[in-house]
């Protein structure tokens, strides 16, 4: 069933930044509610999304005008930030993968309706990450705290779209980072018996290694074959 609620918006091609998906995330400091949500980063060479987020905000200030009265400004501040200015919260510049960009989070209690660029259910959370591009579902919202009244933007659904380099920089990998200090095998060479490999030492003759090493000069033990 279609979604009439104009303060509904679907945005095309979206990068996903600072993820939080597979699980609520309650901030830092674990002060904050738990939600999931992320950052959406919006191109604003796409006029139709900037469209749809214009409208989709009209219609939340409409409703929260409607339901909490002349208390609701009429121009209240919106959760959308110009990617290409700073940050409201220290005002610093935006990081270099918000240039050119529309700046939002969005964020919600239960999690987020997920498919693949295929339209089956995302299962492999990790396809999700930041830096992933992807369509999203989400709905603009008046919040009218006393000291604290605006549009918000609440996270639906998702759809992955490509993948491309994460930001933040790529994982490390170990077979990378250590190829070099690999130890080598310790299994036997062909005609040797077992128990050179776990000492190093070829045993006397009939004799075979017992896995056991002498508590004062940490020899090892050796008992006769079987």
């Amino acid at each position: 069933m279609a979604n009439n609620n104009p303060a509904h918006v679907v945005l095309t091609n979206v990068r996903l930044s600072y993820v939080h998906l597979d699980k609520p995330y309650s901030g830092s400091n674990g002060a904050q509610e738990p939600k999931y949500g992320a950052t959406l980063l919006v191109p604003k060479s796409d006029a139709a999304n900037k469209q749809r987020m214009d409208a989709a905000s009209a219609a939340a200030i409409a409703r929260a005008r409607e339901r909490y009265g002349n208390g609701f400004p009429a121009n209240p501040k919106i959760s959308v930030h110009d990617g290409d200015g700073v940050r409201p919260s220290d005002n610093q510049p935006f990081g270099d993968e918000c240039k050119g960009m529309w700046v939002f989070t969005a964020s919600s209690k239960q999690q987020p309706d997920m498919v693949d660029e295929y339209g089956q259910k995302l299962l492999d959370m990790s396809q999700l990450y930041s830096g992933v591009w992807a369509h999203v579902g989400v709905t603009f919202f008046g919040y009218n705290a006393p000291q604290n009244k605006g549009i918000g933007v609440g996270l639906e659904t998702i759809m992955k779209v490509r993948d491309d380099e994460p930001l933040g920089g790529i994982r490390a990998n170990a077979n990378d980072d250590f190829a070099g200090l690999v130890q080598k095998s310790t299994a036997p060479a062909t005609g040797t018996t077992p128990q050179t490999a776990y000492t190093g030492v070829t045993p006397p003759a009939g004799m075979a290694f017992t896995g056991q090493y002498d508590p004062n000069t940490f020899a090892p033990i050796f008992a006769p074959a079987q």
